[in-house]
């Protein structure tokens, strides 16, 4: 074996998972095609969840200051996501590119090969191991893994060659995307129904100006390359009445409404993960948020699969996870582009819709569905409000008077039990598991949300989502810990 696990595309998804199975001790090489990192930025800022993921991972200081904002929207119509409580705030202006560059380099810092110009040509599982055939800086080469995961975007050549089906629809629609300096417009931070079509502005840094244009009535085009600047310039104008051509593209590009989803994100010794599973309008900047996510639900899962502790069943979690987060992801993104990019006929619906959301509920529904705070995991039965929720960041202070926050006690990527009422008994039970799980002794150091008044105790898996409680799970402690974590130790 070259490595346990092969990963194809360095991107959000292939970076994170790396990074993810390097925390766990795990050998991992990253093939990517690009021979450098391109700058262009599709993704733009993190969600709620994904803040509240490199929290966790203790890498959002990396970021610097984070441009932050409780407003947020649903099809273009405005939502105050302020009100989830207890939730970090999105952020709303760190370029795709930012974020590649910060994960590469703590991917690189934690041990992960990473080879850039190295493109995948074919895949043979042969239920032992996966061999990949791959064209590098040398020429061919095969390198064998007991896993491969594919990270390898929308067109992703994981999925063609491994025989995954993809079903859903063609895009029906061209949108442009261009980032733009020396032009001054009017921000339209949501986006603007117009006449003819939708136009969306909004600053990033350095003096950098984006702009999407869908003009309605337009079907996609078959592309090898970018479309000519003139071109978008020319569909802002008969949309906006405004001459941008004078403006200095910085990049421009084309995309369009296609949804589809793969049926299953695992095919033997095959996964997939991110746009290779799963592609939708990118409605809300959910695509490379949903991407880091799967990295995160899988990576730790895949880590104990590959180093033997993992109980029976562990990694097909993931599908039965993942897959319908990406299906309910399909469908807010469906809805959400028949809001934003319908003609007058969707304006009664659009507002009523703006109607619904002055209801604080209605704003809590499509906000958490928005920022991936909805999810819920099934992780055994019981009456604890947060089971199989997340874990949002708790305010904590040790025996010894040091003030620690949850997130911190994830940094390792492991399982943590927080023990909130000092309980040995408690710990003793764990003792079985703390090779592959923390302990935190920690009492509540201020308010806590109401979801958890009472609890004594919070089993959390590696990802950040609580599999148990006490009280209020079905079956006890050491059963949760066999189920997530596998046999304790004799």
């Amino acid at each position: 074996m070259n490595a346990p696990v092969i990963v194809a595309g360095a991107g959000p998804a292939g970076l994170m998972i790396a990074a993810e199975l390097r925390i766990a001790g795990v050998p991992v090489t990253v093939l990517e095609k690009l021979p450098e990192r391109t700058g262009e930025s599709r993704g733009l800022g993190f969600t709620s969840r994904t803040m509240e993921v490199f929290d966790q991972r203790g890498i959002l200081p990396r970021f610097g200051d984070i441009e932050t904002s409780d407003q947020g929207h649903f099809g273009g119509i405005p939502v105050n996501f302020g009100v989830l409580e207890g939730a970090l705030q999105a952020a709303k202006t760190v370029p795709q590119s930012t974020t590649e560059a910060i994960l590469e380099g703590w991917a690189r810092e934690l041990g992960a090969d990473i080879r850039r110009g190295h493109e995948l040509l074919a895949v043979d599982d042969d239920g032992d191991g996966v061999t990949v055939t791959v064209r590098g800086p040398e020429g061919e080469e095969r390198l064998r893994a007991e896993w491969l995961v594919g990270c390898d975007g929308g067109r992703s050549a994981v999925r063609k060659a491994a025989g995954f089906d993809f079903p859903g629809t063609a895009a029906t629609m061209e949108m442009f995307l261009a980032d733009l300096r020396g032009v001054e417009l009017e921000p339209r931070m949501i986006g603007e129904n117009l006449p003819g079509g939708m136009v969306m502005v909004g600053p990033l840094p350095d003096g950098v100006t984006r702009i999407i244009v869908c003009e309605r009535g337009t079907p996609p085009q078959r592309r090898t390359g970018p479309p000519p600047f003139q071109e978008v310039a020319d569909a802002w104008k008969r949309l906006t009445g405004v001459d941008i051509s004078h403006a200095e593209p910085v990049w421009v590009s084309a995309f369009g409404d296609a949804t589809r989803q793969v049926t299953e994100y695992r095919r033997g010794r095959v996964i997939l993960a991110g746009d290779s599973a799963h592609i939708h309008l990118p409605a809300g900047g959910q695509g490379m948020n949903a991407s880091i996510q799967d990295a995160v639900n899988l990576g730790w899962k895949l880590a104990a699969t590959v180093t033997g502790t993992a109980p029976e069943g562990l990694l097909d979690t993931y599908h039965a996870e993942r897959h319908a987060v990406g299906k309910r992801l399909l469908m807010n993104t469906q809805a959400q582009g028949l809001l934003f990019l319908s003609g007058a006929e969707v304006q009664p619906l659009r507002d009523v819709l703006g109607e619904l959301v002055q209801y604080e509920d209605v704003s809590r529904h499509l906000a958490a569905m928005v920022s991936g705070l909805e999810i819920t995991y099934e992780v055994g039965g019981g009456s604890h409000p947060l089971l199989g929720k997340r874990l949002p960041g708790l305010p904590l202070r040790t025996p010894d008077g040091k003030a620690v926050r949850s997130s911190e006690a994830l940094h390792r990527g492991r399982g943590v039990l927080f023990d909130l009422a000092d309980n040995p008994r408690l710990r003793s039970r764990a003792a079985p598991w703390t090779d592959r799980i923390d302990v935190l002794t920690a009492a509540p150091d201020g308010p806590l949300p109401s979801e958890l008044d009472g609890t004594a105790a919070l089993l959390v898996r590696p990802d950040g989502y609580i599999a148990w409680a006490a009280p209020g799970a079905h079956g006890d402690l050491p059963m949760a810990l066999e189920r997530w974590f596998g046999p304790g130790r004799a």
